[in-house]
């Protein structure tokens, strides 16, 4: 019998079904039932926090979901960049929001968080709300990074402007009645600036802020559950909690001062710390030459030679110089420390890393997973929304495990069941053929060979 044989008789006779998975792919169906995904971002929420503060609620959440111990994030690790990667699936430099502060060297125009409307800066990619609304459905966003913006001709009606007066309560009562009073609304996006405010301001080492803060946070999340409770969303919508960065701390002890190491006129800084983006005013290679021995703790990068792994380089808006600090240390122009949190630092760093959870028809009860790219959380949401994913640099197969219908435990179950049957009754068949070939070449049960010593060295059998 052959290999194939067996495979196919034990997948028959263990009425195991494998089905592989390739590609991001896609329920699109004609009237998509799909149930409708709110996605929630607390800003600054790092990873490792789930480790060393009590989170009731949150663990309450996920509990009866998915967790994610850490996302790998997109570099810089800032808070605009990352929020667009979540909702694009895409690098930094492939959707053009590189920074918080950027400058563009062709229009000579300027973006930052106060001048951020101009949709020259967003139309490089196609977040997942422009493609709801052109699937037909709607889309809906408190405050989150972008959707205030007319992107590609499109504006949503379910949208407000920044005001970080507007409190959480009112943030999430606009997004739960949008999605219960218009069925048609499929995406919806909310932000909220804590944790991240209060690590800038006293640093993630200030246990005694960040347990006050933290414990605010998790009554949000509390919070939001009860209002999907009374709302009649809870259990009915797919739910995923994010974040876009980390936070690490950061001391008047560990500056960098580039005025200290180049002549101020020979350079123009566009942003600063912990990524600061340089254009020369003088001969390129003298300025970078300078700025390479300024300190040890800062590596100085031509555009060029940016490492591949950062995805941080082809792109018009990225400055000819880069000037990346270590972790915890900052870069400012002159002057003392602006903050003792920050983050924008490599995105290897597990200080850098978010978390995320997840709750809804859609995914697993009680599932955990070590890691996976930030960038795979836009194919996983056009998966749950049921629409068709544009180019990205995620990988559905990365998250698909994250959902109940995805049969991630039984596979491995079924491959290892057929792999270990077939080396059963591959050994059988051997030692059978073994045997019936020794039965047949010995005529009786034992013969003794005998060899004289000839005194050559002929072969003793030819």
């Amino acid at each position: 019998m052959q290999v194939s044989g067996y495979l196919f008789a034990v997948i028959a006779c263990s009425g195991l079904t494998l089905s592989v998975q390739t590609g991001n792919q896609t329920r699109l169906e004609s009237g998509n039932d799909s149930p409708p995904l709110l996605l929630v971002s607390f800003d600054g929420f790092r990873a490792d926090y789930l480790n060393k503060y009590s989170f009731p609620n949150l663990e309450k959440f996920y509990s009866d979901g998915v967790l994610v111990h850490e996302l790998t994030n997109v570099f810089t690790t800032k808070t605009f960049p990352n929020h667009y990667s979540l909702v694009t699936g895409l690098y930094a430099e492939s959707h053009g929001i590189l920074a918080s502060i950027m400058y563009d060297p062709v229009t000579k125009k300027n973006f930052s968080i106060q001048n951020d409307r101009d949709p020259f800066w967003w139309n490089e990619a196609t977040p997942i709300w422009v493609s709801v609304e052109q699937s037909g459905y709607r889309a809906a966003a408190a405050m989150w990074p972008g959707t205030n913006v007319n992107i590609q001709n499109r504006t949503l009606k379910y949208t407000f402007d920044y005001d970080p007066k507007v409190t959480f309560q009112e943030r999430l009562g606009n997004i739960t009645q949008w999605m219960t009073t218009d069925k048609s609304v499929k995406f919806a996006a909310l932000y909220w600036e804590e944790p991240d405010r209060s690590g800038h301001i006293y640093g993630p080492d200030n246990s005694t802020e960040m347990t006050r803060v933290l414990k605010e946070v998790d009554g949000y999340i509390g919070l939001l559950m009860e209002q999907l409770n009374k709302t009649g969303l809870w259990g009915k919508i797919n739910v995923i909690i994010t974040s876009d960065h980390g936070m690490t701390q950061c001391s008047p002890q560990r500056l960098i001062i580039l005025d200290n190491c180049i002549i101020p006129s020979s350079y123009m800084v566009v942003d600063l710390t912990p990524v600061a983006a340089i254009i020369p005013l003088e001969d390129i290679s003298t300025v970078y030459k300078n700025l390479s021995a300024c300190h040890i703790h800062m590596k100085a990068y031509l555009k060029d030679d940016v490492p591949d792994r950062l995805h941080y380089k082809n792109n018009g808006r990225i400055q000819p110089i880069l000037l990346v600090a270590d972790e915890g240390w900052t870069i400012v122009k002159n002057g003392g420390l602006p903050r003792l949190g920050d983050h924008g630092y490599d995105n290897t760093l597990p200080s850098m890393h978010p978390f995320l959870a997840a709750h809804g028809p859609a995914f697993r009860k009680g599932y955990k997973m070590s890691s996976f790219n930030s960038v795979d959380l836009y194919p996983l949401m056009c998966h749950l929304i049921g629409i068709a994913p544009m180019a990205n640099n995620g990988s559905f197969a990365h998250v698909r495990c994250a959902l109940v219908s995805e049969q991630c435990g039984e596979l491995a179950l079924a491959v290892g069941l057929v792999i270990g049957v077939l080396i059963i009754l591959t050994t059988f068949t051997c030692l059978f053929k073994l045997m019936k070939n020794r039965d047949v070449s010995s005529p009786r049960p034992f013969a003794r060979l005998e060899l004289e010593d000839d005194g050559d060295d002929e072969p003793l059998l030819e």
